[in-house]
């Protein structure tokens, strides 16, 4: 099979997740783009793959790099324009998730952790990875990755008043 078709077969399963995925991981709904750019580069980089995990895996941790790269580049382009303007305008998560009030209330409580703590947190509690899965996105072990979430759950109570549900 053709790498091309390996990775339209890997687009038709896979892209709804890594697009949900990267609206969690970045915070804007807009990220068509970097769904596209994954694939892109899984596509040129077919031939690292060598099915050591789950292609759902391997593409995961390609859209977390590139999210990644792109919030490096937003940041960039966020002091350029604050600099230019001499004002920084913050997008509230009510803007961002305008769905229901205790996603956007969850979502800041996550956004407001620290980096780690977000990463296996959306990996674990939201996209229901693995242990493994989420060491392999994140480049952990499998123990970094229980210590984290564990830490990142109280961590994520604390701040919240303690939910009641164990997985966000």
């Amino acid at each position: 099979m053709s790498k091309a078709r390996i990775i339209s077969n890997w687009f038709k399963q896979y892209s709804d997740d890594v697009y949900r995925f990267l609206v969690y991981y970045t915070g804007n709904k807009d990220v068509e783009d970097l769904v596209q750019e994954v694939f892109m580069k899984a596509l040129k980089g077919l031939d690292s793959f060598h099915h050591q995990s789950s292609p759902k895996t391997w593409l995961f941790s390609i859209a977390r790099n590139i999210a990644i790269d792109d919030g490096r580049k937003r940041k960039i382009r966020h002091i350029k324009n604050s600099l230019i303007f001499q004002e920084t305008v913050v997008p509230s998560p009510e803007h961002i998730l305008a769905e229901h009030e205790i996603h956007k209330a969850l979502y800041g409580a996550i956004m407001s952790l620290r980096q780690s703590y977000r990463d296996v947190l959306i990996l674990r509690g939201i996209k229901e990875f693995t242990v493994a899965e989420t060491a392999a996105v994140l480049n952990w072990n499998e123990d970094k990755v229980r210590t984290t979430y564990s830490r990142a759950l109280k961590a994520l109570k604390k701040q919240r008043g303690g939910l009641q549900d164990e997985r966000p």
